[in-house]
């Protein structure tokens, strides 16, 4: 089993949808460029801006822009990670859809966020994104070449059980595209990132949106490739965009689980038991 070389496109996308369009058109040409053969998008790639544009910023699974994007992956023989877009939902809200678009120009998964950022951060802005988005139901592990790719989008890296959920489903790769908020940032990001990768043993790819839009959403960057031991294998230090490019050693997975087996070394029969806890 041999390398495989992957990117991380990070983004300052706006609420222009046209301008984040060329800007993922030309940064997927970069990451081509490089050798990359599974690229990967951020969280909310398309648009990133006000709950005003969501209605004309959402797009179909089969909107023009993800058919051109087919192109693409099938011209350059890679696969096209859109880390998410805004997809119509039946509901009259959305989904927070990630559509992964295999080297044949095809899509070969989606995945819809389960774990909606509904949150109060210290000194940030108070956000809740149940109030656009209908959280998916189901959880997604895609092949790609030799990868396995567990799907997942920003606020789920908080939710250690679905990576675990994820890892014992196959996933040697694990995808985390965000749109990570920039009040936590700083303390939270770059260990929960390792954290998933630690306790699975598995690589993560995690595309990051960066900087401050013109409406004064601010993320906070910091796009990363971890390998199984928990070593960042590359992570950007741009306040703009960046195509960040590893070479994945799949055979790493599978020699770490085995000097640490976590994942038959569990007790699940213990953890859905009663707990214990002192008498008041």
């Amino acid at each position: 089993m041999g390398a495989v070389r992957v990117a991380a496109i990070q983004m300052t996308s706006g609420s222009d949808v046209a301008a984040n369009e060329d800007a993922i058109l030309r940064l997927v040409d970069r990451a081509g460029d490089l050798g990359a053969t599974y690229v990967q998008l951020p969280e909310y790639a398309t648009y990133w801006g006000p709950r005003s544009g969501y209605d004309a910023a959402a797009k179909s699974l089969d909107d023009g822009f993800i058919r051109q994007l087919g192109l693409v992956a099938k011209g350059r023989g890679i696969t096209v990670h859109v880390g998410s877009m805004l997809e119509p939902a039946t509901d009259g809200r959305f989904y927070n859809t990630s559509v992964v678009i295999g080297d044949q120009g095809r899509i070969v998964a989606t995945y819809r966020k389960v774990h909606l950022f509904d949150a109060r951060p210290p000194g940030g802005v108070v956000y809740y994104e149940s109030e656009s988005i209908t959280p998916g139901a189901q959880l997604t592990v895609v092949a790609v070449g030799e990868m396995r790719v567990g799907l997942s989008i920003c606020f789920d890296v908080r939710f250690a059980e679905l990576y675990r959920a994820l890892a014992l489903a196959g996933a040697d790769v694990l995808a985390v595209p965000a749109a990570f908020s920039a009040s936590t940032g700083p303390a939270h990001w770059d260990t929960l990132v390792r954290a998933r990768a630690i306790e699975n043993h598995a690589f993560v790819v995690a595309a990051t949106q960066v900087g401050v839009t013109t409406e004064g959403l601010a993320t906070h960057g910091h796009s990363m490739i971890v390998d199984p031991w928990g070593v960042t294998l590359t992570e950007s230090s741009r306040t703009d965009e960046d195509v960040l490019v590893a070479d994945l050693d799949l055979e790493q997975v599978a020699r770490r689980r085995a000097q640490i087996d976590v994942l038959h070394l569990r007790r699940p029969e213990v953890y859905e038991g009663p707990v214990t806890s002192p008498k008041d």
